[in-house]
């Protein structure tokens, strides 16, 4: 049996945000500069890149030797 869903309810917390953004509307600019300064970068190569090919490694290290 499905339970009723109050799609209507608003919490006490989310009505003190609404006032306190209501109230400071110079919040918004802060909040959009803060992101741009934290998130909204676009990818960065973090790896520097090689001049030429990296060699293949053998994994025996007497790959190739005769004994």
């Amino acid at each position: 049996m499905m339970s009723f869903v109050n799609r209507r309810y608003v919490s006490e917390y989310t009505l003190w945000m609404r006032e306190q953004q209501a109230a400071h509307p110079e919040w918004a600019a802060a909040q959009a500069s803060g992101r741009a300064l934290w998130w909204d970068k676009w990818p960065q190569d973090t790896q520097p890149q090689a001049k030429e090919a990296a060699k293949a490694y053998p994994y025996d290290v007497n790959f190739g030797a005769t004994i």
